[in-house]
């Protein structure tokens, strides 16, 4: 069976989520910085009048920071919470390349060490023209309490 994903980079690797999760692209804008908020939210944009929370997934997985750049976007995802109910917000990343397919067995487990990332956040590790993609499982990457913080926040500026 084939999956699409979108791939992106952050701190030059190559990371991909699936598309289902993907709502849109933007290209970077200055978000609105939100008091009080973790260490990795940047704060909120509003897109077609919708408050979304922005998250920095540098910061939330402990690279380095980095200024953005021409290439920079705002990855837009729907990811459920514990209840099932859907829950968008935007994650920064360097560069966004292209929706890719990889087949289940182009698709290995993830390795239990070497990597950065908390192994609960990466669903498997993609194979492609002699490179690896880091794939992440999008619906794991939040903790139900960082996902009512994001929801929280989005709501104080829509209502």
């Amino acid at each position: 069976m084939s999956n699409q994903f979108l791939t992106f980079k952050i701190d030059g690797t190559q990371y991909a989520a699936e598309v289902h999760n993907v709502q849109e692209v933007l290209e970077y804008m200055p978000v609105t910085k939100v008091p009080c908020a973790t260490s990795y939210m940047e704060g909120l944009i509003n897109s077609r009048g919708q408050g979304i929370s922005v998250v920095n997934l540098r910061k939330k997985f402990g690279m380095p920071e980095a200024e953005p750049t021409k290439e920079t976007r705002i990855i837009v995802m729907e990811v459920k919470n514990a209840e099932e109910k859907t829950v968008t917000f935007g994650a920064i990343a360097d560069s966004v390349q292209e929706v890719i397919d990889l087949s289940d067995d182009e698709i290995e487990p993830s390795p239990k060490f070497g990597n950065s990332i908390a192994a609960q956040f990466i669903r498997g590790i993609g194979k492609r023209d002699d490179s690896f993609i880091i794939i992440l499982n999008m619906d794991q990457i939040f903790s139900t309490e960082e996902i009512i913080k994001l929801e929280t926040a989005a709501t104080a500026i829509t209502g």
